[in-house]
């Protein structure tokens, strides 16, 4: 019988797959940060250079983008690097955001289907501070547009499918500017921020009640009302 011989690994090798696995297990989302180089010396228990040789490894993965100055970011599992960003295509015409939110009306319709099923204690308290936070908003007749789209990706999180994360990230990353200009020009009566409170409310009132199938159906009914109003928005550009 052949043995091959055991090799141990590098420490720097076993802090990224550490970290590997916390980032796909939905531990550090996209866009956040990573603990500082020092502060993961510490928590491992190595030195700093094992740590920042941990970091290379994982930035040539693709997992994570070094800043000089700036710290290391989580990436998008479902980053696009080549071609025109989405962002862009975007920008330049309005029809692909409706192209998106097609996408987004079959995407989070599962979310929320999700959610409702495998929604723990704290995400359900995490969507209700948003709730609360909107219901304060239009109290005062504020926007809610931060919120908006906070409330969504708690919904994609409480799912605990890290790549339902990563998608609805990248595709919020993208929509940013298209859903400000359309907060700012069509969302403007008391009328309408009444009425997104309340397809949230709904929406979070049947994750909380584990009624998926209600989930499911509170939130296409929500972004059918987007659909509609981001259509209004893209007439209205066209004809400027």
């Amino acid at each position: 019988m052949k043995f091959t011989p055991i090799k141990p690994k590098k420490v720097s090798t076993q802090i990224a797959e550490q970290i590997r696995s916390s980032i796909l297990a939905g531990e550090f989302n996209p866009g956040e940060k990573l603990p500082p180089e020092r502060e993961l010396a510490e928590l491992f228990g190595v030195s700093r250079p094992s740590v920042r040789e941990a970091l290379n490894i994982l930035t040539s993965s693709g997992l994570v983008e070094t800043y000089q100055g700036g710290g290391t970011l989580v990436r998008s599992l479902v980053e696009n690097s080549a071609g025109m960003p989405l962002s862009e295509l975007i920008r330049i015409d309005g029809d692909r955001a409706l192209d998106v939110i097609e996408v987004r009306k079959g995407m989070e319709s599962w979310t929320a289907w999700y959610a409702a099923t495998r929604a723990l204690p704290e995400d359900v308290r995490r969507l209700q501070v948003v709730v609360d936070g909107m219901a304060k908003n239009l109290e005062q007749l504020k926007a809610s547009e931060d919120f908006d789209a906070h409330f969504h990706m708690l919904v994609a999180r409480a799912t605990h499918n890290v790549v339902w994360g990563h998608m609805m990230q990248s595709i919020f990353e993208a929509m940013q500017e298209f859903q400000r200009d359309v907060w700012r020009a069509v969302y403007m009566t008391e009328e309408d921020q009444r009425l997104l409170f309340s397809h949230h409310l709904k929406i979070y009132e049947m994750i909380r009640d584990r009624d998926a199938d209600g989930a499911r159906v509170a939130m296409l009914e929500h972004l059918d009302f987007a659909q509609k109003r981001c259509s209004a928005y893209v007439s209205m550009r066209g004809t400027e």
